[in-house]
């Protein structure tokens, strides 16, 4: 499910995947773990499963909804 970003917000993608949400309340980071890719286009984060990690599919599946949920979280936090 992506995740909308709203006008006055930003989202970005650092080195050593690195989300960074800033906004009019403030700017909060959070590190993502590299099974997971993060996509940001159009207004919208996306994240998708790597399945060439070597990290197992259930692990990899609860980081999936894990930073899905805190990068949600930061949006709505900063706006």
């Amino acid at each position: 499910m992506p995740i909308n970003i709203p006008a006055g917000v930003t989202v970005t993608l650092g080195q050593d995947n690195v989300v960074t949400v800033k906004g009019p309340k403030g700017e909060l980071t959070q590190k993502v773990d590299p099974s997971i890719k993060m996509n940001i286009a159009d207004g919208h984060v996306t994240f998708e499963i790597d399945e060439n990690s070597p990290v197992n599919v259930k692990q990899k599946q609860a980081f999936h909804g894990l930073y899905r949920a805190l990068v949600n979280n930061m949006v709505v936090g900063g706006w």
